[in-house]
């Protein structure tokens, strides 16, 4: 379990104890508006932690659909692979699961950094090569 998990879960479980230690000083009506609190929290937060991975990989799909069509815009004769973080895998929690990983065909060895907001607003955010800057070739300078 990644640390923001744990301190999440820890945070979680502390509200919970809250509540249902104040409900047996409460009688009656008020008692059980507490219990039923703490159980819809319980819920909700059982169907948020279920339901993050599923809304994360949805929004990564929706991403890499709007990034297609920049890059055969950008880049009308070239080939490339994009990949993500594999944000389910172990080991990969403390990364950003956002960010597109493009590698051009004719430039293997640099990896290229997308972020995308929408349609219009496309970044190509940073690059890790072992090479050189002068030899990137699909290097996109911002326009400030």
């Amino acid at each position: 379990m990644h640390p923001t998990e744990i301190i999440e879960v820890m945070f979680v479980w502390s509200v919970l104890a809250i509540i249902v230690m104040i409900s047996f000083f409460l009688k009656g009506r008020r008692r059980n508006i507490c219990r039923t609190l703490a159980l819809v929290i319980f819920a909700a937060y059982c169907i948020l932690y279920v339901a993050r991975p599923i809304w994360i990989d949805a929004q990564i799909d929706k991403k890499i659909k709007l990034l297609k069509p920049y890059l055969e815009q950008q880049y009308p004769d070239e080939k490339w692979e994009i990949s993500t973080v594999p944000h389910r895998e172990k080991g990969y929690k403390h990364l950003n699961p956002y960010y597109i990983y493009v590698v051009f065909e004719n430039e293997e060895d640099v990896t290229y950094y997308y972020w995308v907001e929408n349609k219009d607003h496309i970044y190509q955010i940073s690059f890790s090569t072992n090479n050189g800057l002068d030899e990137l070739k699909h290097f996109e300078k911002k326009n400030e």
